[in-house]
């Protein structure tokens, strides 16, 4: 269906009282705007002249003939994700939104869909060849045919019956699409493709925004599915569970029967439906109405209610979702939700019953609660409450291991707690304290000096911040210490006493906090600290300690004072060392004989510390020298920190009480990263984020190539992690719903102009940003719609922060954030609570974001794991093993390399099945077996509705088994099910033979690990040799490590896609001898259209001739 050469001009075509502009306007805007990913076209660089239709050129002119180009996107430029203030931020370039819709027209009902594309809407057809043609397309009046012009063919064949549609497929899911020049210039959102015929052709269209695409998918899905009665389908719709709902609320309201009530009333009614919107807004809307009507009062009747609400409440967005997985009905029964819960928002042992739990709760009409129907609006309401919360609700409680040592964890950390502003001049008070605490802070600082009348202070030294006695911070802290969090809480004592107060501390510490500080000593055999669960309820004093050769009642120390070395700073521009001032000062043996765990020694380089420092010694790094080892020193870094804990403390530069990223350190393992917690912004909302992952109790488990003892990693890594496949995760911004104007916007009026970041927070090789469009004057219910996709190398310690802005700001433009640990994202449809810069929730302000993981490792819910992305043999990469140049131990990685391939082998080729299965099913690589088992279901069953496969569900592995003629299209999806399925069977089959050779290779290898040093001396192995001998011996460990735990979680996988493929048999009645029902609930087997994908012709070749364009 490619066409050459079509230079003919469209004429302006109206909608309503707007007209569409001629093509060559349109082509001048579209060439003076950044192509962003939001743009759902092409450039107009990458199309032939046969797409601009210019007035008068016949077909076959000078500009026929012309395929698409190779310009690249344009891109959007970059800003640091460093800084979020207004005022600092570099001025960027403004964009456009795409929208080709009146900001004020809601696309709602299936009415609207039809009449829309009765209208017409300009599309671009794309082919095979690479070729992108401009055409408009509409529906005829009479709803039988779709029409598309110019074109070179005879208007009656121009077109396609809508009864010879099998299937409208959503996205860039057709082999046309797949081999497209311009692939990755079209937007996954905006693509579409109508599957017609009797040889399953495809007609592959792109809209100009993916609300146009939206459009047409839900319009042609219904008339596929109601065909000739569609009129009357929409005309009896109209009485829906809606009406009747906002029916009886208004005649609850309406107490004296008036059949209206007064409009402050009405106002109130749907403010208490949408409590985000705002009265002015709401009675805006009642007097336009009122005005289109000639209406004097300003009484409500129950009609006009109804108009409101709807304009106002109803979200296009939730209303597409919705009847795509309602089977184009106006409600969703328990089976549609079922299978939406199930393959959308990955819950696991979903049945009907659990359907009518979520309706009975989120159902607002009597009639859905009855009959057991989710409406529009109680799916809307479901959608926007805590169960479809981004973040996992697993993490909102303790849920990872708390046995492990001390140092094997981060540990949120607050520097100078008790300042509230400023390092240098701002107040203390106890309320820094309340404030951490209750954050779920476990390490604090106390910067303790003499005090009048006997009694110590806390304020830091040399500057002139205010003074805060000592004695009442000890009771705050006795009071909030374990109200967060049970697990140890650290004091870090800073101590500049006399001995005199130092005795007044003593006896506040003992007398106030008691048996809760832990005074036991360490055992000098132990190799690692005790464990957050050995130490709940207890207090930990961090400072300096004497000698345990020390018999007096006081000694010397070393003093440790950051208030000097910021002092310092102040007149020495240099930062590049520690300040080491090595004043000695006394200490008294009582407040000494406190500090057991956390004793404060001085660092000198890694090679000592590995060699001479203890466990429960603990080195403070500032944060320059610490940026410094980081740098210089990474491997030694995070060796270092599996064994010792190390804290970081800001650089005494940072007089404004500025925060340094948190995530510099953690990538090191540097356990206690220490912030200042009354100066909001990016890095407090890292911090924030990212303990809330384990409950927010303080303490985060580190990823575990962090603390095994022999692994490979290197903070500064910009690859991909030894023996860790990288992940892919999906995020589509689809919506906002009531943002505010910046808080200390100059610029008059409500209106914002907003825009959305998505940022990735990690290692450096995940670190990354990208922006949406922006959607001009619109912050109540701007739509984006616009999917981003990052490679994420190391998930454990990436964070995804989704930042709002106005794009037409003066002084700020900040709106909102939410920052989340890659692991708590939930997938599937979701809202995104957004928080003020300083983390107070925003009320009624959301995000709504579809996220999908896919080559997801395993180790936690299977469903939301394990989906595969396919590689292709050429760029397929095998681990191997580096050379020691120890003959030995080089023999044994050798003996590795076999088993190695066996299971890159084995993952590969199962998840490149299962890839192409999913590619025949219509579907991307993010679908999961669930969604292609459901897609396929329809065009499983034959004429009569006698399946025509079944899948026998007797054997461990469910087989498909003819039950009658199979149209030839069908075969080559039952050779690829086949083939997914032996790819499976092999893996189980071969994978715990290939892991315990690995593992053998691993053991074995481990024998020389005590010896390693002495092994490579006696082979004239020495200094940088010996060095990278050493290391490439932990690398080739990591490596096996991370192979054998990919082959167990694609192990797991393949028992998770089985799993799916079976519960799908059942859900669509496809399993061998007839429906098997999971609950007690509806067995309607409707077919479902819009889940319905029909697998593409055979060889991917046979396409419309160009002459039948």
């Amino acid at each position: 269906m490619a066409e050459f050469g079509e230079d003919r001009r469209l004429p302006p075509v109206n909608f309503g009282n707007s007209s569409v502009p001629s093509d060559e306007a349109a082509v001048k805007t579209h060439c003076e705007v950044s192509l962003l990913n939001g743009d759902c076209g092409i450039p107009d660089g990458m199309m032939g002249s046969g797409c601009p239709l210019t007035p008068g050129t016949q077909p076959g002119g000078e500009n026929a003939n012309t395929s698409v180009g190779t310009d690249a996107k344009s891109e959007i430029p970059r800003r640091s994700s460093i800084i979020k203030d207004g005022k600092q931020r570099k001025e960027r370039k403004k964009t456009v939104s795409f929208s080709s819709m009146p900001t004020e027209k809601k696309i709602s009902r299936v009415s609207d869909c039809i009449n829309t594309m009765v209208d017409g809407s300009e599309l671009k057809k794309v082919r095979s060849n690479s070729r992108v043609y401009h055409r408009y397309f509409l529906l005829d009046a009479d709803m039988q045919s779709l029409r598309w012009e110019p074109t070179k063919k005879e208007s009656e064949k121009a077109k396609i019956d809508v009864k010879s549609i099998k299937e409208v497929r959503t996205g860039k899911n057709t082999e046309t699409f797949r081999t497209n020049g311009t692939y990755d210039q079209i937007s996954e959102d905006c693509a579409f493709s109508i599957i017609f015929g009797e040889n399953y052709e495809s007609l592959d269209l792109v809209a100009n925004t993916a609300d146009v695409a939206n459009i047409w998918v839900t319009g042609l899905r219904y008339l596929i599915s109601y065909g000739k009665h569609t009129l009357n389908m929409i005309e009896s719709s109209q009485n829906n569970l809606r009406s009747s709902w906002l029916s009886d609320l208004f005649d609850e309201e309406d107490v004296n029967h008036n059949r209206q009530i007064p409009m402050c009333a009405a106002v109130q009614l749907i403010k208490k439906l949408s409590p985000g919107l705002k009265n002015v807004k709401i009675e805006l809307k009642f007097k336009e109405l009122h005005k289109a009507l000639d209406k004097s009062g300003s009484d409500v009747t129950k009609e006009e209610f109804a108009e409101v609400f709807h304009d106002l409440c109803t979200r296009p967005e939730i209303y597409f979702l919705f009847v795509q997985f309602s089977s184009n009905k106006e409600f969703l029964d328990t089976k549609d939700l079922m299978i939406f819960l199930e393959a959308e928002q990955g819950m696991a042992q979903v049945s009907e019953d659990t359907s009518l739990e979520v309706i009975h709760k989120y159902e607002p009409s009597k009639e859905g609660q009855l009959k057991g129907w989710l409406s529009l609006d109680g799916f809307s309401n479901y959608l926007m409450s805590a169960e479809c919360h981004i973040f996992d609700p697993e993490h909102k409680s303790v849920c990872q291991d708390m046995n492990q040592p001390l140092s094997h964890y981060y540990i949120n950390a607050s520097h100078n707690t008790y300042l509230i502003e400023d390092q240098f001049r701002g107040p203390s008070d106890v309320t820094g304290y309340i404030r951490a605490l209750k954050m779920g802070c476990r390490c604090v600082e106390l910067d303790v000096w003499d005090g009048p009348d006997n009694e110590p202070v806390i304020y830091t030294g040399h500057t002139m911040t205010s003074q805060i006695v000592f004695r009442s911070v000890v009771d705050v802290i006795n009071k909030y210490a374990f109200v967060a969090s049970e697990f140890p809480l650290i004091l870090c004592l800073e101590n500049h006493c006399s001995v005199k107060q130092q005795k007044v501390m003593f006896q506040h510490l003992k007398k106030i906090l008691g048996d809760r500080i832990h005074i036991d000593a360490p055992n000098l055999e132990d190799c690692y600290l005790p464990s957050p669960s050995e130490l709940k309820g207890k207090i930990l004093l961090k400072g300096k300690k004497l000698d345990t050769n020390c018999t007096a009642s006081e000694g010397e120390v070393t003093d440790e004072d950051e208030g000097a070395e910021m002092s310092q700073r102040m007149s020495i521009e240099s930062a590049e060392q520690q300040t080491n001032a090595h004043k000695k000062i006394p200490l008294l043996k009582d407040l000494s004989d406190l500090v057991t765990l956390c004793k404060s020694v001085e660092f000198k380089d890694f090679p000592t510390s590995f060699q001479k420092q203890k466990p429960w010694e603990l080195c403070s790094f500032n944060e320059v020298f610490a940026t410094r080892c980081a740098c210089d020193f990474p491997g030694d870094f995070v060796n270092y920190n599996k064994k010792f804990l190390a804290r970081v403390y800001p650089s005494p530069m940072r007089i404004d009480s500025s925060n340094m990223n948190p995530q510099d350190f953690w990538k090191c393992g540097c356990q206690i990263v220490a912030m200042n917690y009354q100066t909001p912004g990016l890095m407090m909302d890292l911090n924030i984020g990212w303990f809330r992952q384990n409950g927010n109790c303080g303490y985060v488990l580190r990823p575990a190539i962090m603390r095994e003892q022999v692994s490979y990693f290197s903070a500064n890594t910009k690859d991909s992690v030894p023996g860790v496949s990288p992940q892919l995760l999906h995020i589509k911004i689809i919506s906002g719903q009531n943002f505010p104007k910046p808080k200390g916007s100059g610029a008059k009026g409500d209106v914002v102009d907003p825009y959305v970041y998505v940022e990735i927070h990690g290692i450096p090789a995940d670190c990354a940003e990208q922006r949406t469009k922006t959607v001009h004057q619109n912050g109540d219910n701007p739509l984006f719609d616009e999917s981003f996709e990052f490679q994420i190398n190391l998930p454990e310690l990436v964070m995804v922060r989704f930042v709002v802005l106005d794009d037409d700001y003066i002084g700020d433009e900040f709106i909102g954030q939410y920052t989340i640990p890659f692991e708590c994202l939930q997938p599937g449809f979701r809202h995104v609570p957004l928080q003020t810069l300083t983390g107070e929730l925003l009320p009624h302000t959301l995000l709504f974001v579809h996220v999908a993981i896919t080559n997801r490792r395993g180790g936690g819910k299977p469903h939301k794991r394990g989906l595969s992305v396919r590689k292709g043999k050429r760029s397929r990469e095998y681990a191997s093993m580096r050379v020691l140049q120890i003959k030995a131990i080089d023999e044994v990685f050798k003996t590795a390399l076999l088993p190695l391939r066996e299971a890159t082998d084995l993952r590969e080729n199962m998840q490149n099945a299962i890839v192409s299965f999913k590619e025949l099913c219509g579907l991307s690589a993010v679908a999961n077996l669930k969604q292609c088992i459901l897609a396929l279901s329809p065009r499983l069953t034959g004429p009569d509705n006698s399946p025509l496969l079944v899948f026998n569900l007797t054997d461990q592995y469910p087989n498909l088994e003819l039950q009658g003629l199979l149209p030839e299209v069908l075969k080559k999806v039952v050779s690829t099910y086949d083939i997914m399925i032996q790819t499976s069977k092999v893996l189980l089959e071969s994978s715990d033979g290939v892991y315990e050779r690995i593992l053998q290779a691993q053991r074995a290898a481990m024998e020389f690990h005590e010896n390693l040093h002495d092994l490579a001396v006696k082979e004239g192995l020495k200094g940088r040799k010996l060095h990278k001998a050493v290391e490439s011996f932990t690398w080739n460990i990591t490596i096996l490590k991370g192979q054998a735990d990919l082959l167990k979680h694609a192990r797991s996988e393949v028992q998770e896609n089985l799993k799916q493929i079976h519960y799908s048999a059942l859900t669509c009645n496809l399993s061998k001898g007839g429906a098997v029902s999971r609950s007690s609930g509806s067995s309607d087997s409707k077919s479902r259209r819009s889940l319905e994908a029909i697998p593409e012709k055979a060889t991917g070749e046979e396409e419309l001739t160009d002459e039948e364009n």
